[in-house]
């Protein structure tokens, strides 16, 4: 049954250019021209675009619709919104949705709980993970190797090696081998255990050298359900890869296990672990692809060898085309490091950057002037991305917005100068809008 809620008028218009309140005083013409849904069929397609560009935040309202409009949703519906929130990291409307489809008589099947799993991994909820797995079992809900897989991953998130084992014998106790997601997931475990010992780059190492034999698990592949929810399965095992898997020429997907342990070496630290897996590629005559690139001058970076990131990103973009994710993290390496010298360095591919016509995105211009606010010299660097966005009109998040405006109320600018006047006004826009909610999807 349906239980229609919020009928003081929380139902809002979500798509672009339609966002305000429901009609309700509106006559039948009006009414149906503003309303941007009629049937199931038609919420489909809104929930779907609204995946489509990232704005999971706003699923709940277009469900909320949906009640008030006494419009019945299907299991494709439901489908739908929890691959939304999955993908938004949405965990608390992904269980809402769950329970909202068992209160209407559809028992939620095996991708459903791969979806939930998944978003479990991303939150960081192994312990909810595992009770969802005890929930299949007492509903009978047999699993699939993807199940298992995003068990996996799930549980390696918090570092739990003793779950991801027990999740290892599990699948061989079922007849089925480790692929190179099992082995992207026990590399990812023991990077997430605390406290880091020497056990943990070595077991890193070893991992990518078993992972030489894997096998296929037919049933991990991707499935009809997953083609039709537009999930690859590097983004339904939560893998550093699942933002490229679509970019032409930026990564081999065969090497997953050595992108996912050299992503580990970046953030542990460890030059040395990441120089032995990029020797162990060049010994089998693997070539590095971008994503390789990128994380071993991130980890040059974050080791405080710059020098060594340059040469690697140089050595690169010498024999093939860049990519901006390149210029980004060698320039955000480069700043991590606020002494003049470094600054002076960055700006350099800044400018070399911009010669290139390469185009910054919300997300790659937020990382960059987020990153450059925190200088406490010259503010060049910042006042130059702040630039390049907005003769891109690209819209930095509200974080980066914060930070590059008190970096420009800390300096000496007189008050009626044209850059501080328009950051002040885009600032107070998105304090008002995004100010109580900082963790909101941007």
């Amino acid at each position: 049954m349906i239980h229609l809620r919020n009928l003081s008028g929380h139902g809002r218009r979500v798509l672009p250019g339609l966002l305000g309140h429901r009609p309700y005083s509106a006559d039948t013409a009006e009414y149906a021209r503003r309303n941007y849904a009629n049937n199931v069929s038609e919420y489909n397609t809104v929930i779907g675009s609204l995946i489509a560009q990232r704005r999971g935040n706003l699923l709940r309202d277009v469900y909320d619709d949906m009640m008030l409009d006494a419009v019945q949703p299907l299991r494709d519906t439901f489908h739908l919104l929890i691959v939304g929130a999955m993908k938004g990291n949405r965990l608390q409307d992904a269980f809402f949705f769950r329970d909202e489809m068992k209160a209407m008589g559809l028992p939620p099947d095996v991708n459903l709980y791969n979806f939930l799993i998944s978003a479990c991994g991303r939150t960081k909820n192994s312990a909810t993970a595992i009770k969802l797995l005890e929930e299949m079992k007492k509903h009978e809900v047999k699993l699939k190797g993807e199940t298992y897989i995003c068990l996996l991953n799930a549980c390696a998130a918090t570092g739990r090696t003793d779950l991801v084992y027990a999740i290892v014998r599990d699948m061989t106790s079922a007849g089925l081998g480790l692929n190179k997601f099992c082995y992207a997931g026990l590399i990812t475990a023991f990077k997430n255990k605390l406290p880091t010992t020497e056990e943990t780059t070595s077991k890193i190492i070893e991992f990518v050298k078993q992972s030489k034999g894997w096998s296929s698990i037919e049933t991990s592949s991707d499935g009809g359900e997953n083609v039709m929810m537009n999930v690859s399965e590097e983004e339904l095992y939560n893998i550093p890869t699942a933002e490229y898997v679509h970019r032409r020429g930026f990564l081999n997907r065969q090497l997953t296990v050595y992108h996912v342990a050299l992503h580990a070496c970046a953030d542990l630290k460890s030059k040395e672990t990441m120089e032995t897996i990029l020797n162990m590629l060049t010994e089998d005559g693997i070539a590095h692809d971008l994503f390789i690139v990128m994380q071993a001058i991130r980890c040059y970076s974050l080791c405080g060898e710059i020098d060594s990131a340059v040469k690697m990103f140089e050595n690169c973009t010498s024999s093939r085309a860049p990519a901006a994710e390149l210029y980004v993290t060698l320039i955000e390496g480069a700043m991590l490091d606020r002494t003049p010298e470094r600054m002076e360095l960055a700006f350099g591919y800044l400018e070399k950057m911009n010669a290139r016509g390469f185009f910054l995105n919300s997300k790659l211009g937020s990382e960059l002037l987020l990153a450059a606010a925190r200088d406490e010299g010259n503010y060049v660097n910042a006042n130059y991305i702040w630039d390049m966005l907005q003769s891109r009109k690209v819209n930095a998040s509200f974080p980066a917005v914060e930070a590059y405006y008190k970096g420009l109320k800390a300096r000496p600018i007189p008050p009626d100068d044209p850059r501080i006047l328009k950051v002040s006004r885009i600032y107070e826009d998105l304090s008002m809008r995004f100010g109580g909610r900082r963790n909101s999807n941007f």
